[in-house]
């Protein structure tokens, strides 16, 4: 009888730890920053950015330039001009600053657009190829390890290569 008392406690105990084991969740951890700068279509996306952003900068400085110019030659007429055409001209070059920040302005809002509609499947690529490979793997959970996200020891499974692999890189 205490034999069996003490098989049984056994057997309790083996279960109970397997289940406990079985209990745990599988979790892996990924570089998506690495993930992303890895990929062909964000070279893509990068290079047309700076297309565009080189454009809009070359735009700029002509306004700028034509802005110089017309101030030079403002400046440089002030004396034999009226105090009324003066102050026109003041006020022309101030509403040419004016449209020059606004144009910047304007700039930069459609490079963040442009940057986020080019960006968009770029990660819903990557992270669909995470979601399949974790599965696939049995993952519960996967963890960004990009440095300045909150993972601070990574030793689990490592999903980049497989993900790369998924993608065909």
């Amino acid at each position: 009888m205490k034999q069996f008392k003490t098989l049984l406690i056994a057997a309790a105990l083996f279960i109970g730890a397997t289940s406990f084991t079985n209990a745990q969740s599988k979790i892996a951890h990924i570089n998506t920053t690495e993930l992303i700068q890895s990929m062909p279509e964000m070279k893509a996306a990068q290079a047309e950015m700076e297309k565009l952003g080189k454009t809009y900068e070359t735009d700029i400085q002509a306004s700028a330039k034509e802005l110089q110019d017309k101030m030079k030659l403002y400046d440089s007429q002030a004396a034999s001009q009226t105090d009324e055409e003066n102050k026109k001209r003041v006020l022309e070059v101030q509403g040419m600053e004016q449209s020059i920040r606004q144009y910047q302005a304007q700039a930069q809002q459609d490079l963040q657009k442009k940057e986020l509609e080019l960006l968009k499947p770029i990660t819903e690529k990557a992270k669909a190829a995470i979601l399949k490979v974790a599965k696939a793997q049995g993952f519960n959970y996967v963890l960004d390890s990009t440095q300045g996200q909150g993972v601070i020891m990574a030793e689990g499974k490592d999903l980049l290569g497989d993900v790369k692999k998924e993608l065909g890189y």
